[in-house]
C-alpha cells in the first residue's frame, strides 16, 4: 500500500496545539493495535492469553491481525473487531444512571460495533434502536446485529430528523457522529486523502443539526453520549458548548482516570500518542426540564400483530420470555413487554430489523431465518445441531455443500460451539440455507 503523507494544514495545526502535542504526530505513523470486543451471550473466549483493555469488560487486544474472514467465529457472532478507544462507550454506560430496561437510541449506529456493544451492555433487557441513514450502510448494520443475537434490537434506516415525532422516549442516545475522521489517520490512509480544514467545517454544522434533530426525543434527565473519531476543538468541544448553549442540559461527570481531559474539562479523548488505540472523543450529557407533550400527528397504521404462543412455537423457540410478532407473512421475537414500543417505532420509522426474525410462515410450516439460528438465547435447545470442522464451516460460509449426514429436516449447523446458521438436509444431500449476501467471496484454501 502507498504511504499517505499526514495532511498538511492538519500538521501545522497540530504543531500548534499544546494540547495535542507533536507526539500526536509521530503516533500516527506507527502500526496500529489490533482489538475486539467478546460476545458474552455466546460463551467464553476463543482466545486465550490475551491483553484485556482496561476500560472494556469484554475488550481484548490481539498480537496481530488475523483474516478474520477465514474465522467461523467471526461470522457466528462470537466476537467484533472493534478499535480500543470506541470501547469506552463501554465503561461510560456502566458509569450512567440509567433504568434498570432502558430504551436506547444509537442515532448514527453503521456499522455497528458500539451498536452491539450497547446490546451486550443490555444484556437482553430494554430496548436498543440502532438507527443507520444510509441504506446499503444500514444492512450492514442489520447484518452485524444479526449476528450478534439479541433480540432486544431493532434496526432502523431513517434521517435524523425523521425522530422529531418521537418525544421523550429515549433514555439514552449516542450519537457517534459523521466526522473528519481525523482519528482514523493511521488506520485508514483513505481518510488522509479526504481530510480538509473545509470538512471539519462542514462536519461541525451537520453535527449540530444531528443533535438537535433529536433532542427533543430523548426523555428529561436522559443522557446524550456524543463522541467522534476526530482531534479539533472545532467538532468537539465548541461543538458541545454549544449544545450547552442551545438546551436545558449539564455535563454529566465521568471517571475516566486512562483518558485525556478535554481542552476546558469538556469531554475525554483517547489518543494513540497515550493508549493503544486509535483518536476517539466523547463526552456524556443529562437532559433536564420537562417532558414535552407529544404532538397530535397522524402516523401509518403499525401492520405488527401480537401472536399468542402456540404449542408448535416450542419447536423453534426456547424458554426466554419473548413476545411473539407477525408482521406480514414472517414471524419475530421481541422480549416481553415491549409490543407497544415495538409498535410505535414501527409506525413512525423504517424498521429493517425487529428482535430476531424467526422465520416466514408457511402451510407447511415455520421455514426458519438465519436471526434464530444466531440468537442462541431464543433458539430452542430441540433443534438438531450438525457441528462442522474448520474446513466445512468455511465451505458452508462460502456457501458450498458437501458429504454431511443427518435426519431429513432443518438443522443449525455450528464450529466450536458457535452457530453459523441453518441448512435443510434431504437424506442424500443438503440444502445450504446461509444468505448469499454473507457469504464468504475470498479463497479459502
Amino acid at each position: 500500500m502507498k504511504k499517505v503523507d499526514l495532511p498538511k494544514a492538519f500538521v501545522e495545526r497540530v504543531s500548534r496545539d499544546s494540547f495535542l502535542g507533536t507526539s500526536l504526530l509521530k503516533a500516527l505513523n506507527e502500526e496500529q493495535p489490533i482489538a475486539i470486543r467478546m460476545n458474552s451471550s455466546k460463551g467464553a473466549s476463543v482466545f486465550t492469553n490475551l491483553e484485556e483493555i482496561p476500560w472494556s469488560e469484554n475488550g481484548f487486544y490481539l498480537p496481530e491481525r488475523p483474516i478474520f474472514t477465514l474465522d467461523p467465529h467471526f461470522h457466528g457472532g462470537r466476537y467484533y473487531p472493534q478499535e480500543a478507544g470506541s470501547q469506552f462507550i463501554d465503561t461510560i454506560l456502566r458509569q450512567l444512571e440509567l433504568p434498570e430496561e432502558p430504551v436506547v437510541l444509537d442515532l448514527c449506529a453503521a456499522p455497528g460495533g458500539k451498536s452491539t456493544l450497547i446490546a451486550d451492555f443490555l444484556g437482553g433487557k430494554g430496548l436498543l434502536l440502532a438507527n443507520e441513514v444510509i441504506q446499503n450502510r444500514s444492512k450492514i448494520l442489520k447484518e452485524n446485529l444479526t449476528k450478534w443475537g439479541a433480540k432486544n434490537t431493532l434496526v432502523s434506516n431513517n434521517d435524523p430528523s425523521d425522530f422529531g415525532e418521537l418525544k421523550s422516549l429515549f433514555d439514552c442516545i449516542l450519537i457517534d457522529a459523521p466526522c473528519s475522521g481525523e482519528g482514523m489517520f493511521r488506520k485508514d490512509p483513505d481518510a488522509r486523502n479526504e481530510w480538509s480544514p473545509e470538512s471539519v467545517n462542514l462536519c461541525a454544522a451537520r453535527q449540530k443539526r444531528i443533535v438537535m434533530d433529536v433532542w427533543d426525543s430523548l426523555k428529561p434527565n436522559g443522557f446524550l453520549i456524543y463522541s467522534t473519531c476526530t482531534f479539533n476543538a472545532q467538532e468537539n468541544e465548541e461543538n458541545v458548548r454549544w449544545i450547552l448553549e442551545q438546551t436545558d442540559s449539564r455535563i454529566y461527570p465521568l471517571h475516566l482516570p486512562f483518558a485525556k481531559e478535554g481542552r476546558d474539562g469538556l469531554g475525554y479523548y483517547a489518543l494513540p500518542s497515550e493508549l493503544k488505540t486509535e483518536g476517539f472523543y466523547v463526552v456524556a450529557l443529562q437532559k433536564q426540564g420537562e417532558a414535552r407533550s407529544p404532538k397530535n400527528k397522524s402516523r401509518k397504521k403499525s401492520t405488527l400483530t401480537r401472536l399468542k404462543p402456540e404449542t408448535w412455537f416450542k419447536d423453534w423457540i426456547g424458554d426466554s420470555p419473548s413476545e411473539l410478532v407477525q408482521w406480514n407473512n414472517y414471524l419475530f421475537a421481541i422480549p416481553e413487554g415491549m409490543f407497544e414500543l415495538a409498535e410505535t417505532l414501527h409506525s413512525y420509522l423504517r424498521i429493517i430489523k425487529l428482535g430476531t426474525e424467526l422465520g416466514e410462515i408457511s402451510r407447511k410450516g415455520l421455514i426458519p431465518n438465519e436471526a434464530l439460528a444466531l440468537d442462541q438465547a431464543t433458539l430452542s435447545d430441540r433443534v438438531p445441531d450438525i457441528p462442522l470442522t474448520r474446513e466445512q464451516a468455511l465451505h458452508y460460509l462460502k456457501g458450498d455443500t458437501f458429504n454431511l449426514e443427518g435426519k431429513h429436516g432443518f438443522h443449525t449447523v455450528s464450529f466450536e460451539g458457535t452457530k453459523l446458521g441453518w441448512i435443510k438436509h434431504l437424506g442424500n444431500r443438503f440444502n445450504n440455507l446461509f444468505p448469499k449476501e454473507w457469504r464468504i467471496r475470498m479463497r479459502i484454501d
